[in-house]
């Protein structure tokens, strides 16, 4: 299927690594010109490479950290106009109340639900403007499922779902639509680090991660690129209808 997407913008943070880079990859499949955000510039050379090894599509980059108010700005600045913002940077760390302290906490939150809304706050008054453009927020499964022992990062994912269709509820009156994803598990590096050290503890041998997958839908996490796919269509016109709301793609679970 066309996603009609080839010649637009989209600017993607956490755009080096993970679901951020395999989103980029589907993007520039459909003819998409990136502006990938993240912190290391390193990595962000590297996934703008990949990219471009793939389909001649415009690639920029800028390093910034979108836990701070002051690089938010610099990035809307410097990313100009977009048709489509994925906002996707951000990893909040496990723990019970207990365990998560208040300065984790909000360093945490500072980055996955601020910067959330201080780009969306940047980005959509020229979406609104030009009366049309897309924002596509990844959030998480946790915002619905509320485990315990990710305390933090349920609540701002809960968060980042009631903002997302709350702006998305708006956002017609100004031709602007906004949308969310909730992967589950997906297989990341980080997803894969944290299976690493539980196969240690559990199995004694960390290169045993993959069989925690086992009880898993499918008997596995889901790919990176299934999240990636799920943006650009909710980000096409062929879902022109589809806004103020929050897709899960867990596998069922």
């Amino acid at each position: 299927m066309d996603l009609d997407l080839a010649g637009q913008r989209a600017l993607v943070t956490g755009g080096s690594r993970g679901i951020g880079r395999a989103t980029a990859l589907v993007l520039a499949e459909e003819g998409v010109d990136l502006v990938l955000a993240a912190r290391s510039q390193a990595t962000l050379d590297a996934a703008a490479a990949a990219v471009q090894a793939r389909r001649q599509v415009g690639v920029r980059t800028i390093a910034a950290d979108l836990s701070r108010e002051v690089d938010v700005l610099r990035v809307a600045a410097e990313a100009g106009e977009i048709d489509i913002l994925v906002n996707n940077a951000g990893a909040i760390p496990p723990g019970t109340l207990a365990m998560v302290d208040n300065d984790t906490w909000r360093r945490a939150w500072d980055l996955k639900v601020f910067g959330f809304i201080s780009l969306c706050r940047a980005v959509y008054p020229a979406m609104a403007a030009r009366r049309r453009g897309v924002i596509v927020n990844v959030i998480g499964a946790a915002g619905e499922k509320f485990p315990t022992g990710y305390i933090a990062g349920a609540a701002g994912n809960a968060a980042l779902m009631a903002f997302t269709r709350a702006l998305g509820r708006s956002a017609p009156k100004d031709g602007v639509r906004v949308v969310g994803i909730n992967p589950g598990a997906t297989e990341t590096d980080r997803q894969e680090t944290m299976l690493r050290h539980r196969a240690k503890v559990e199995l004694g041998d960390e290169a045993r991660w993959r069989e925690l997958c086992g009880g898993m839908p499918f008997g596995r996490m889901g790919m990176p690129e299934e999240i990636g796919w799920a943006v650009a269509f909710l980000a096409s016109p062929r879902s022109g209808y589809t806004t103020g709301t929050v897709l899960t793609i867990d596998g069922g679970a």
